[in-house]
């Protein structure tokens, strides 16, 4: 993601800290599911696709993950 792209609807993210009042945890990955001027809920689910939580997080909180797909892996 360009830097001055902004995170958008059904991103996946990686969470860069703690949210212990949701029980998340650094690293966890997650998907935005709504945005709200400079707020990100984001649903963070197990291996069978079930919410474990859904945050309200900030940009700053997260980092946007991005898919290499073999068409990319050429273009590099």
């Amino acid at each position: 993601m360009s830097s001055n792209a902004k995170p958008k609807l059904l991103d996946v993210v990686a969470l860069l800290r703690d949210v212990p009042e949701h029980n998340i945890r650094r690293g966890m990955v997650g998907t935005i599911v709504e945005t709200q001027d400079n707020l990100y809920l984001v649903e963070f689910c197990n291996a069978e696709g079930e919410t474990l939580a859904l945050a309200s997080t900030k940009e700053d909180d997260f980092l946007v993950l991005e898919r290499i797909t073999a068409q990319g892996v050429d273009d590099l």
